[in-house]
């Protein structure tokens, strides 16, 4: 049996597990009663029917043909919310079972490595004082690291320098060039792509900027520490409340969830013994609902003044956003991204450095001075049943693939959330809409959509097996195609309610705190991604834009 990385499993009894590449023991750890409390996913729905492999491979291949979508961009969502999202998955969700795609995996198996809160540890991990966490931290342990970037030889004075504070901190030593590359912070999937990096590497400077605001209250040291988490973390389930969330979701939904309470997960009556009980992670929210963003992503963006559609350089591909990343990349494009070995620069490229008017709207923070010139920004693709073809290649280490052998369909991201569900007895849609007591959508429905992919490369008898028994997480995207491209009633209120219970859940919480109101916006009743990222670049343009128009 191959596997990607190492696989670790919860065994009743005995503990965790854990195993390398090639299958051997390598650890043992006795798990004690609050780790199996809090770090574990749960259910919202039975089991249920899974796809087999043949109909799975059919589903995945429609969904990511190479076809024309000449009405696929959603121009309310900038392009930044994909990859926040991305982030805040990360935040929630670690499965530290990565086991081989399409085993058999139980539920007690499924052990977080990750409190499923928005609390933000996989910025702070467990602290400064932490003895394996210090490293993410500067000198005076209360400010995180920051990277600086390697200077190109580009014909361009802006790039041929390196800049403090643009990329993420990296190892910087090592045997091999992965090695050296690897980014220091707690979550390497933060620097899966390029987007998602330079979004954390934005969380870094808002809790810096953060400390330097409040140690003019005279705080310092650890205090200092733990007021600047306490304020960045508030802020930021905020921003997820009233700017994240309405632009994905259904707003009706989300206030319903936020005003009226939750439901079905973890609610009164369902289980449910109070606010500091730890949450669990539903797979309906991990492996199906929370996947809309794989929908929102483009083949290409418009990055920064050097890499555009009207630039010297070549607009910027999904395949060059993994490249320049320690942990899917290399820095050095046209070489094989599996190859761990590959050496070059070790952090990123100057011309690289990303351009944030170009994945959000400064003009809705009233900042007309910050819109792009030139070829503009970027919006998201509509939330719908149809991904980019560059998906059908992820580089293996995006799934901790390098240096094994797999099939070629594992490459294929739809491919792998479908499986990632058949591998843990995933409910369907169906089944979610049953429990939620809301009208399921209809076989025609199912199988020819509202603009998103058709299925007419499938047998008539695959199509009947995709109608009786859709996969959670294809029915959550055909279902947003006739709700206005918004997750709507079955995915929809999965994502508000787990949200809710992740904010609630939370050390710092909002929801327990319903009385807090943002500081570091513009009133005290608004605070959004646009007013997080003007705060952490303190308003200024070569900051949010080094590089220039």
């Amino acid at each position: 049996m191959k596997h990607h990385g190492s696989d670790s499993f919860f065994v009743v009894g005995e503990g965790v597990l854990e195993f390398s590449g090639a299958g051997e023991p390598t650890a043992r750890r006795p798990l004690t009663v609050e780790e199996l409390r809090r770090f574990r996913f749960s259910r919202l729905g039975p089991e249920g029917v899974q796809l087999d492999e043949a109909t799975r491979t059919a589903l995945a291949t429609a969904m990511t043909a190479e076809v024309p979508q000449p009405d696929s961009e959603n121009p309310a969502i900038p392009a930044g919310f994909t990859y926040l999202g991305q982030f805040v998955d990360h935040d929630l969700t670690m499965d530290r079972t990565e086991s081989q795609l399409g085993g058999d995996v139980n539920l007690d198996d499924l052990v977080q490595g990750r409190s499923p809160a928005l609390d933000l540890d996989s910025v702070y991990g467990r602290g400064p004082l932490d003895p394996a966490d210090r490293r993410f931290y500067a000198d005076d342990q209360v400010k995180l690291k920051m990277g600086k970037t390697s200077a190109t030889t580009f014909p361009d004075e802006r790039t041929n320098v390196e800049l403090e504070g643009f990329d993420l901190p990296r190892a910087g030593s090592g045997a091999t060039g992965a090695e050296r590359r690897r980014p220091l912070i707690p979550d390497e999937r933060n620097d899966e792509n390029l987007v998602i990096a330079q979004t954390h590497l934005a969380f870094i400077r808002f809790h810096n900027r953060v400390v330097d605001e409040l140690a003019l209250t005279g705080l310092s040291g650890q205090r200092l520490f733990r007021q600047a988490r306490a304020q960045v973390v508030r802020h930021y389930q905020w921003m997820l409340r009233h700017d994240h969330l309405p632009r994905i979701v259904d707003p009706a939904i989300v206030d319903d969830v936020f005003t009226n309470g939750r439901r079905f997960f973890e609610a009164p009556g369902r289980g449910y013994t109070g606010a500091m009980q730890p949450p669990t992670m539903p797979l309906e929210f991990s492996v199906a609902a929370y996947r809309l963003g794989h929908s929102q992503i483009r083949a290409a963006y418009e990055w920064n003044r050097v890499f555009n559609s009207g630039g010297p350089g070549p607009v910027a591909s999904l395949l060059l956003l993994f490249t320049f990343t320690g942990t899917s990349g290399n820095f050095q494009p046209g070489t094989d991204l599996d190859d761990p070995t590959v050496a070059g620069v070790d952090t990123l490229p100057t011309n690289w450095i990303a351009d944030f008017r170009r994945l959000y709207d400064f003009t809705e923070a009233g900042r007309p001075d910050l819109a792009p010139t030139g070829t503009g920004g970027n919006v998201t693709k509509k939330i719908d049943t149809l991904l980019v073809d560059p998906l059908t290649r992820l580089p293996a280490g995006t799934f901790d693939g390098r240096g094994t052998q797999f099939p070629p369909i594992h490459r294929n991201l739809a491919f792998r959330n479908l499986t990632r569900a058949l591998m843990v007895k995933l409910a369907t849609g169906q089944q979610i809409a049953e429990l939620f007591g809301v009208a399921p959508l209809t076989a025609e429905q199912i199988l020819n959509g509202n603009g998103g992919v058709t299925l007419d490369s499938l047998t008539e008898e695959q199509k009947a097996a995709v109608a009786a028994n859709t996969p959670l997480w294809f029915y959550t995207l055909r279902e947003a195609e006739f709700g206005n491209g918004l997750l709507g009633p079955v995915g929809g209120r999965i994502v508000a309610e787990v949200f809710h219970r992740a904010m609630e859940g939370s050390r710092t919480s909002i929801v327990r705190e319903p009385s807090w109101r943002p500081v570091f916006g513009p009133d005290s009743n608004t605070f959004r991604m646009t007013d997080l990222l003007l705060f952490a670049f303190e308003g200024k343009a070569d900051l949010l834009n080094p590089l220039g128009d």
